[in-house]
């Protein structure tokens, strides 16, 4: 007998139980289709799924507090105190809601007409999906004063939906255990990345609270979220290490054709314009038509406050929209009741109706908060003519150079030792610190397609500079050149001539400090060769045990003990330790850091925007307060500070 026939005599399941088991067997043989990975990423994305559901409680009314625990072992369990998904009989198939909820495809919380206007969910594929990808769930809904239970193995129901007890109070609380055989690169939750998630959770729906608790280690670990202001807080938030334009942000917060649009914005002394949209609590990282209409409104209110009290001159022409950007931090917030979302990643908004609300609802508060706020407004828009100098300067610093040669790619850097393959899938480029390492570099390196851009010194630092500036950095348009991708607005990622550059610097405090600032000149001007995956942080070994005439490299201080303990207990070594890259021959260094099948890299990738904006802006920011709250926090992870 099969087990589908089993399971049927066991459970008196019809034949339309037996191909949701089917369909949840789909998911569990190509998961990636269903939450992008089964790497982390999508380890983490079992969690956004259930706490989208209890979000879209709370986002029609019914649900102000929501508790993630991270359970010894790596469980997870979400508790609201919505009303408790439904638990009677679902007509079509004939058992209980909350069953039909968690076994079959795509039917979440939506059946059945009205159940929510707006809801979020990033890939919107519901509980169901976390069901089928782990060895076991449970789930307790508190519902018409009692308290139901049922658990779940790998999707399939245990038993049928039981009465365990009675409450007062209504909500739902989900276990679930992620299944090893899916996630098998890690099972480990990063309590960080939950906590930011949860906290951009709550600043988008200002009221809710939001507590995200750690139980793994033997002191507890909480955090609780919960902002009346909402984005308005999120932008202050943002802010808080900055120098302010003006001390209350702008807020703008309306309906029109049935969209729900929420703007909070800010403008700071930086010259970063931070913008970050959403749409129905999902980042909308390629922006879209509500992200258009704010810029498009921005730009005109701006000019023609400017124009209208004599701000700004026929001569001096109009801001254009980079220019009243500058040093803005904003939020764009909208919550329509069907959302089209296209792009590379899907994170692009498609809808027309959402730029003509952002554009309507927006123009007419902010043409108001000029009016009321001289002061400000007179600030906003000279800063805004500053970033227009400043920028036509750049464009003219550009241009010298383009006559002179120095940003095409006909006429490369002299210090550059290109490679010989012309196919930028392959080929890489490592920018390297200090001659001596170049030259190694250059001497041990495959010619064919690894090219080598020694630096001296440290770069500008691109945080606290404009683009004109920036540009007359020689160190910088040497970069930009090697690269030919172009920098800032003209950066084409197509016109990239390596598809892996490499920041290979020392390991000590000078070269952490000039790959930082690497680091903040990619993410600021080149950030798409980020977004792409194409920049990568070389890991020369740190040790070298040396015995006889063979040498281990170890990477770092774990890994030297590890090694040593190893090693015949009367073993005779020597330990080098590799201060800079310069103390090591070509030979050592290709094998050790360049040759592809035994080096280690790391890959930068960005698992959030708005967190590395931050992180970029306290570290290389003027405001030492942030800088330093931030060293102390984490300064439980250094062990030996190498200064």
């Amino acid at each position: 007998m099969s087990n589908h026939e089993d399971m049927e005599m066991e459970q008196g399941y019809g034949a339309e139980q037996i191909q949701v088991l089917e369909g949840l067997e789909a998911v569990r043989k190509r998961p990636g289709m269903y939450i992008g990975s089964t790497s982390s990423k999508g380890l983490h994305h079992l969690v956004w799924e259930i706490v989208d559901n209890s979000i879209d409680e709370a986002l029609a009314g019914h649900c102000d507090t929501i508790k993630v625990t991270i359970e010894p072992g790596n469980s997870i369990v979400v508790e609201d105190n919505g009303r408790g998904i439904p638990v009677d009989i679902q007509e079509k198939m004939g058992r209980p809601a909350v069953e039909v909820i968690l076994t079959v495809l795509h039917a979440g919380g939506k059946f059945g007409g009205g159940g929510y206007k707006v809801s979020g969910g990033l890939h919107g594929v519901g509980a169901s999906v976390v069901n089928a990808l782990s060895t076991k769930l449970e789930v307790f809904v508190r519902r018409n004063e009692k308290v139901y239970y049922q658990a779940y193995h790998r999707g399939a129901p245990v038993q049928d939906l039981e009465v365990v007890g009675t409450s007062e109070d209504t909500g739902t609380t989900i276990r679930f255990f992620p299944d090893s055989e899916i996630f098998q690169e890690t099972l480990e939750y990063d309590f960080d990345l939950l906590a930011t998630r949860l906290r951009e959770l709550a600043f988008l729906n200002k009221g809710l609270k939001i507590i995200i608790t750690d139980d793994r280690d033997d002191e507890p670990m909480t955090r609780e979220f919960h902002y009346e202001g909402g984005i308005k807080s999120y932008v202050q938030h943002l802010n808080r290490s900055k120098e302010v334009v003006h001390e209350d942000p702008v807020y703008v917060h309306g309906t029109k054709d049935g969209i729900e649009v929420e703007v909070a914005l800010q403008y700071n002394d930086g010259f970063a314009a931070n913008i970050y949209s959403f749409t129905n609590n999902i980042p909308t990282h390629e922006g879209g038509t509500h992200e258009t209409g704010f810029k498009t409104a921005l730009t005109r209110v701006i000019n023609d406050y400017a124009k209208k009290f004599g701000l700004m001159k026929d001569a001096d022409g109009t801001l254009s929209g980079e220019d009243v950007r500058e040093g803005l931090t904003a939020i764009v917030s909208v919550k329509h009741p069907d959302p089209q979302f296209e792009g590379q990643t899907k994170t692009k908004l498609g809808n027309s109706d959402a730029r003509t609300a952002t554009d309507t609802l927006f123009s007419s508060t902010f043409e108001q908060f000029l009016l009321e706020n001289p002061s400000s407004a007179r600030a906003i828009v000279e800063k805004g003519m500053m970033a227009s100098r400043a920028r036509l300067a750049a464009k003219r610093a550009r241009e010298l150079t383009r006559r002179k040669g120095v940003l095409e790619v006909s006429s490369l850097p002299g210090k550059l030792a290109d490679c010989s393959s012309r196919d930028a899938t392959i080929s890489e480029l490592y920018i390297v610190e200090g001659d001596s390492a170049g030259g190694s570099a250059k001497s041990g390196r495959d010619r064919h397609f690894q090219a080598i851009l020694p630096i001296r010194g440290k770069i500008l630092n691109v945080e606290k500079a404009r683009l004109d500036k920036i540009l007359g950095s020689n160190e910088i348009r040497t970069i930009i050149t090697a690269l030919g991708t172009g920098v800032g607005a003209e950066f084409n990622i197509e016109k990239a001539r390596y598809h892996k550059v490499i920041i290979m610097t020392d390991a000590d405090v000078d070269g952490a400090h000039i790959r930082t600032l690497l680091l903040t000149f990619f993410y600021r001007y080149m950030r798409p060769l980020v977004e792409y995956g194409y920049v990568y942080i070389a890991q020369p070994p740190l040790f070298g045990i040396k015995q006889g005439k063979n040498i281990t490299y170890v990477h770092n201080e774990r890994e030297l003990q590890e090694a040593l303990e190893r090693l015949p207990e009367n073993a005779r070594y020597d330990i080098q330790r590799y201060k800079g890259l310069g103390e090591m021959d070509p030979e050592q260094l290709w094998e050790t850091t360049m040759d592809p099948s035994g080096r280690m890299m790391l890959r930068v990738e960005l698992q959030d925007a708005i967190e590395a904006d931050e992180v970029f802006d306290m570290l290389m920011g003027d405001q030492v307060e942030p800088r330093r709250d931030f060293i102390q926090s984490h300064a439980h992870y250094v062990k030996n500070l190498d200064i």
